[in-house]
């Protein structure tokens, strides 16, 4: 399956402090945070998805400051397959490094491809959003297998672009929208605090949050990474935290159940779109046209910056002998098998239904695994081999509320809620394990080392 490692260069250094906040920013405001309120609509009123999206700002935080540790501990490129593989076992290493492949990556790219399609057949009624997302990434994926600064230029235009359409979005908000407290109930109303419904709304606001740790997968490709990487991590956290909370008020303070919650819901199924409907009550049908033509591109930088750091996950493996050796990057050069095979994998998955389906079993399997991830800490903190630097007291602090919280997230949120879509989450969870115990056995039986 693999072959021995060889020894190979390290990559090129071309990302600062600035370039890796836009990394941050940009793989995390993509698809979730026009798609997430619209599903919790259903079962959440106003004040609950508000404290909701203050909640998962505050877990994404404190995962934040956990994993800015653990990347001060051990600034290198692969993420959790990196980390998991030192902290805890190479085999949860491996289980990281192909949940990545296969949806830590692949699968948000496909979310925010058909998303986009879904704005874009807003425009014209003729475009197939599956066919569409088919092209967006087919076009990307060129972008990035070109070369590193084509991929940086792409990234930074893109993001430049998401930045300006977020203010103008939160700009028609604040003139044209409602600012009074709404007081609408939700189509499937609970009686007391809905705690299952609740619970089962963070993992939609995890897969919305999720790249808050883009940085860590291109450590090595960052100028002084044990300083910039968890600067970047936290600052772009913070930035997209605040634009998520106003942008969530201006949706929950200008939707109304007769219109919204009934029609949109009910009859058209449609809960990609949200944004588009709430632009056409505030600025009209042909501003909303706009918004939706703008807004393809927004996904088209959420997806661009996930093809950026996706494949040096799958590049680190590659180099550690887990993934074929085809799949490493050369020196000064993107991993280019490794940016075809994602994109590859995201196509088959953009064809793929049920979008709801997907954001729940995503967001719960990204949560989980940065759990484990943060959880190491204390691994670090009461290793008696001085491998690791002690962790700080206040990331430990933050390792054990996220990991609580996810838990808490993960029993209520599948276990409580029958409403919820688990089947998606045993498929992935069932995939993930067999194809992660075969390459383990096959790997580790031809005497691969251990990821360092």
């Amino acid at each position: 399956m693999a072959e021995a490692p060889e020894k190979h260069s390290p990559p090129e250094r071309h990302l600062g402090l600035k370039s890796g906040i836009g990394l941050v920013i940009a793989n995390m405001v993509g698809a979730g945070v026009f798609l997430s309120s619209g599903f919790m609509a259903q079962d959440l009123g106003p004040s609950h998805i508000l404290l909701a999206w203050a909640v998962g700002a505050l877990l994404a935080l404190c995962g934040v400051v956990a994993y800015a540790e653990v990347a001060r501990l051990m600034p290198k490129s692969g993420g959790e397959y990196r980390y998991l593989s030192q902290l805890w076992h190479p085999f949860l290493g491996y289980l990281a490094g192909w949940s990545s492949l296969l949806i830590g990556f692949s699968a948000p790219i496909a979310v925010d491809a058909y998303a986009a399609g879904a704005f874009a057949n807003k425009l014209s009624g003729a475009v197939n959003p599956n066919l569409f997302g088919v092209a967006l990434i087919v076009l990307l994926t060129i972008s990035h297998a070109v070369g590193l600064r084509t991929s940086t230029r792409v990234q930074n235009v893109l993001f430049g672009v998401k930045v300006l359409m977020l203010a103008a979005f939160i700009g028609i908000g604040v003139v044209f929208g409602h600012w009074s407290f709404p007081e609408w109930q939700p189509a499937t109303p609970s009686a007391g605090f809905p705690v299952g419904a609740f619970a089962g709304s963070l993992f939609f606001i995890a897969f919305a949050f999720s790249g808050w740790n883009a940085a860590v997968y291109a450590a090595e490709e960052f100028h002084e990474p044990a300083r910039n990487v968890p600067r970047a991590m936290i600052i772009g956290c913070l930035t997209v935290a605040v634009l998520y909370l106003i942008l969530n008020y201006v949706f929950v303070a200008n939707l109304t159940p007769e219109r919204d919650l009934t029609d949109w819901y009910l009859k058209t199924k449609d809960q990609v779109t949200l944004g588009h409907i709430v632009m056409a009550r505030l600025i009209g049908e042909d501003g909303a046209r706009i918004f939706s033509g703008v807004i393809v591109l927004l996904f088209m930088s959420a997806m661009s910056a996930m093809m950026l750091v996706g494949p040096r996950v799958y590049a680190a493996m590659a180099a550690d002998g887990v993934l074929p050796a085809s799949l490493k990057a050369s020196h000064g050069r993107p991993p280019v098998r490794s940016v075809l095979l994602q994109g590859a994998i995201a196509i088959v998955l953009v064809l793929a239904p049920d979008v709801r389906g997907k954001l729940e079993a995503i967001g719960a399997l990204l949560v989980l695994f940065a759990a484990f991830t943060v959880t190491g800490l204390f691994r670090a903190r009461f290793d008696t081999k001085g491998r690791f630097e002690k962790p700080s007291t206040v990331s430990l602090v933050a390792a054990a509320i996220y990991g609580l919280s996810t838990l808490w997230m993960l029993y209520f949120g599948f276990f409580k809620n029958p409403a919820g879509s688990p089947h998606w989450l045993l498929l992935w969870a069932g995939l993930l394990l067999i194809v992660t115990s075969v390459a383990y056995t096959l790997t580790r039986g031809r005497g691969q080392r251990a990821p360092q």
